[in-house]
């Protein structure tokens, strides 16, 4: 049984739903923490309705944040409740999506992922192993959870665009290329990739630069 996601919003400028970006936040933090990027976006993304959902757990370490699954070097939780935490996890984002898509009136070519750190794990798990390709991926200081699985799970092969600071202490930025190679390996085609000079675990304006210009792309406005 999939748990429900709550999720903040904020309204298209335009006031007409056209397209989508869902924020994945990372771990210990919540929907908001992202949401205030819809302020810079939204006025070049007129007509995208900004979602961002709160991950389905209460995380340990941050009391006001949310974690998408256990990470077990951090709290300490085993290797198996880690991935039985994210298997969840997955169910619970594949739903949220499906119910989303459908409130709203859209379809999945008109969908983008933006996730950071945790939030860009999920995505780049969840968004290859749908049905239907939503339009792209955005994946700011994050990894790619079981590599090696890619090339026999993937069912869609969407553009995927990953950004990572070089001075990233949190997530190695050697995880960037390192999923590059997973998604080439696997036959993706449209991935891109930028790295943010001086930049720690955190999104800079060069990234969110980078990051429009893709949405824009692909949702083809």
């Amino acid at each position: 049984m999939t748990r429900v996601l709550n999720a903040k919003r904020r309204a298209p400028v335009s006031g007409e739903t056209r397209s989508i970006v869902v924020f994945l936040h990372g771990y210990g933090a919540n929907g908001a923490d992202l949401l205030g990027l819809a302020d810079p976006l939204g006025e070049h993304l007129p007509d995208t309705l900004f979602i961002a959902p709160d991950a389905p757990e209460a995380c340990i370490g941050a009391p006001m944040g949310f974690q998408w699954f256990p990470i077990p070097w951090i709290d300490n939780s085993s290797e198996e409740e880690s991935e039985r935490g994210m298997m969840q996890a997955v169910d619970d984002l594949n739903a949220f999506l499906d119910a989303l898509m459908v409130d709203e009136d859209v379809l999945p070519e008109q969908v983008v992922l933006f996730g950071f750190s945790q939030g860009t794990m999920m995505a780049l798990h969840v968004a290859p192993r749908r049905e239907d390709a939503v339009a792209g991926v955005v994946g700011f200081s994050g990894r790619m959870m079981s590599p090696d699985l890619l090339a026999d799970q993937a069912v869609v092969k969407l553009p995927i665009l990953l950004v990572h600071g070089d001075q990233d202490d949190m997530v190695p930025p050697q995880s960037l290329p390192e999923a590059a190679q997973a998604l080439d390996d696997a036959g993706f085609k449209d991935v891109f990739a930028h790295i943010m000079k001086g930049t720690g675990h955190g999104i800079a304006p060069d990234g969110l630069s980078v990051a429009l210009a893709f949405m824009r792309d692909e949702l083809s406005l």
